[in-house]
């Protein structure tokens, strides 16, 4: 089983950026697909991005595609997200995930672990 440890939330102003890091321990780290998926009070758990086991291919929703960035760093068994330009609508407790299937990057059914999330607050 892979454990998954996200860090770097916290509280920003709209405009602002923040760098979440998921650290990844139990597991070969290069084999794993990683996303990073997000839940706000009272609605579903939301697809973020995703990024392939070498890093050369990364996948993002459309409301953080040109804001958000994904990188993995396999040396370090860590994968990042950078969020750029934040909104009050990003506000939400941040989840990375890891999955060994290739495809339906997007779906939280193809992710195996998750980590405890880290909270996000963007300020208006």
């Amino acid at each position: 089983q892979v454990q998954l440890v996200e860090s770097g939330g916290g509280l920003v102003q709209a405009g602002g950026s923040l760098r979440l890091s998921c650290a990844a321990s139990g597991c070969t780290f290069n084999r794993y697909r990683m996303g990073w998926f997000r839940q706000a009070p009272g609605k579903e758990r939301e697809f973020v991005g995703a990024i392939s086991t070498t890093g050369s291919t990364t996948y993002y929703a459309d409301a953080v595609k040109g804001r958000f960035t994904i990188s993995r760093d396999n040396a370090k068994n860590t994968v990042y997200l950078q969020m750029n330009s934040l909104k009050p609508e990003d506000a939400a407790v941040y989840y990375c995930a890891s999955g060994l299937l290739s495809s339906y990057y997007a779906s939280d059914t193809t992710y195996d672990d998750w980590g405890q999330g880290t909270q996000v607050t963007v300020s208006s």
